[in-house]
């Protein structure tokens, strides 16, 4: 079969509507370029997806994982991503322990059903060179960043957090107020941030429960977002405005997300996948489209 007949698969999935096209480059090599994350990504004119993930062989775990945002820059670490993908290779063999490798490190899923998987993220990074911040901040539980006049800021002193990308989350009264469209973009960009990072604002409903809303680094707002839900429930914790030694639920505009921070260091992330279908690519030109 020639190289322009050749088809590679793909599986459209989503969690909490997060949702993604998953590429299988496992069998046969698949090369995708910022250009074409973005056509595919295009919600008029291809698949339409937050991002594109790219599997590929692993040494070393059961598969290896690439994460493209629709934007076409390439990211470290997908919390619901993973579980779809964890969630894909239980399906095909049946084993309920997988090995995820990320530019993030390798990440463990346990798959008890396709309601319930659980993703260890590993351990969140606090230091502001490690999230990373252009400048030093001591205490990143929150640092000197608002939006707004200075004597009555609409957001202010973000907690900020690396879980396999960075985040800053922003403490409000009410989620709801806030026009996350609008302040996400220019957060997202602040020079504070060398990498950009992920915007999220959080709100506090109990000692065991949060809700935040997402704008999310490369994608823009989104239906939920598993690196933020992890990042909101951990900085919470080091707040004390929920129970360092219970699980948090977290909801997100399309769900919830149960997130546990164990006692050596890892944060731990349950939720649901989702497969809406199937489906082939092929190459026309220098683009990848529906076969």
């Amino acid at each position: 079969m020639s190289a322009a007949t050749t088809t590679i698969p793909f599986v459209k999935m989503n969690g909490l509507g997060n949702d993604f096209v998953v590429v299988d480059g496992r069998k046969a090599a698949v090369h995708i370029d910022a250009d074409e994350a973005r056509h595919l990504a295009n919600r008029s004119t291809g698949i339409g997806c937050d991002q594109v993930i790219v599997l590929e062989p692993s040494r070393h775990a059961d598969v290896k994982m690439r994460i493209l945002n629709a934007d076409g820059s390439e990211v470290g670490a997908c919390g619901n991503a993973t579980r779809c993908v964890a969630w894909l290779l239980s399906e095909e063999t049946g084993a309920r322990r997988l090995t995820i490798d990320t530019v993030a490190g390798e990440l463990e899923a346990d798959v008890a059903s396709i309601d319930r998987i659980t993703v260890d993220m590993g351990r969140p990074r606090f230091g502001w060179q490690d999230i990373p911040l252009a400048e030093q901040f001591h205490d990143t539980r929150a640092i000197e960043l608002q939006v707004g006049p200075i004597d009555d800021p609409v957001l202010h002193s973000p907690s900020v957090v690396n879980v396999g990308n960075p985040h800053a989350v922003f403490w409000v009264d009410d989620v709801d107020t806030i026009d996350l469209g609008r302040v996400g973009p220019l957060l997202e960009n602040h020079p504070v941030f060398p990498e950009r990072a992920n915007i999220s604002i959080a709100q506090v409903l109990s000692r065991t429960h949060l809700k935040i809303r997402t704008w999310e680094r490369g994608a823009g707002l989104t239906r939920a977002c598993g690196t933020a839900a992890c990042a909101a429930a951990v900085t919470a914790m080091r707040k004390k405005l929920v129970d360092r030694d219970a699980e948090v639920t977290v909801s997100l505009p399309g769900g919830d997300l149960v997130i546990a921070w164990s006692q050596d260091d890892h944060i731990l992330m349950t939720g649901p996948a989702e497969t809406e279908f199937r489906g082939a690519l092929a190459r026309d030109g220098l683009r990848l489209v529906m076969a």
